[in-house]
């Protein structure tokens, strides 16, 4: 099963990320809209990504994450603890996303398109830094 696990583990991980890189990017342009039908529209697409593709992605990441990590006994490894702290942070982040989301729904969003320009960076920034944990195990 292992090979099956780490397939879905990745391919939720593709899923995860393209939410957490596409999300910043509709806050970008939601930031610059004005209230009205282009705002409904982000909202709608804000919320759907959210919910239906990021939320499923994380949980389903985590889940086969923490299965390969067991079947693979990696807990003791330094090179883990440090994919671990970046996947978490990127967690943080992925919650934040919904904070901001539900910001702009309701229309109380003060942040700039400036700001979500930058905030989408740390997602891309995370994710190269996992990749080399996993891949190099530099530790």
């Amino acid at each position: 099963m292992y090979p099956w696990i780490k397939a879905l583990h990745v391919i939720s991980i593709i899923s995860w990320m393209a939410g957490l890189l596409y999300l910043p990017r509709l806050f970008v342009y939601h930031a610059g809209a004005g209230p009205g039908g282009q705002s409904e529209t982000f909202k709608t697409m804000e919320r759907k990504l959210l919910r239906f593709i990021m939320v499923p992605a994380m949980l389903l990441s985590w889940i086969t994450g923490v299965t390969l990590a067991v079947q693979g006994a990696h807990f003791h490894a330094f090179w883990f603890h440090s994919k671990m702290l970046a996947v978490v942070l990127l967690t943080a982040l992925h919650f934040y996303d919904g904070v901001l989301q539900k910001a702009f729904a309701e229309d109380r969003n003060t942040r700039s398109a400036k700001f979500f320009r930058f905030y989408n960076e740390a997602p891309t920034v995370l994710m190269i830094a996992i990749v080399i944990f996993v891949i190099v195990k530099p530790f």
